[in-house]
């Protein structure tokens, strides 16, 4: 039996990840301290995942000095945005699939 989840997409598999991308999602533009907390992550376990999803092109990085103090805020892409909604489609059918055979 075929259940669904071929489209499912791997990258957001993750917790962190998940949540990444639900808070960039919703705003332009977060900056690494308001990600940290809203997302309970320490500060290795937030950047490990910033950059594999960056590598994939689903995020941006920007790093910028205010003041004088260095500031790493992070934008979801165009090509993350799609895939992020591909794979909420894909839970979503999934979800609508074992309602149905039940």
């Amino acid at each position: 039996m075929n259940i669904g989840l071929e489209n499912i997409n791997k990258a957001f598999e993750s917790k962190a990840r998940l949540g990444i991308m639900s808070v960039l999602m919703v705003n332009d533009e977060v900056d690494f301290s308001t990600l940290k907390s809203l997302l309970g992550l320490t500060d290795g376990n937030l950047a490990s995942h910033v950059k594999n999803l960056e590598e994939l092109g689903y995020i941006l990085t920007k790093k910028q000095f205010i003041g004088r103090k260095p500031n790493t805020s992070f934008s979801v892409t165009e090509k993350g945005r799609a895939a992020f909604n591909e794979h909420l489609n894909a839970l979503e059918a999934f979800l609508k699939n074992t309602k149905n055979n039940n």
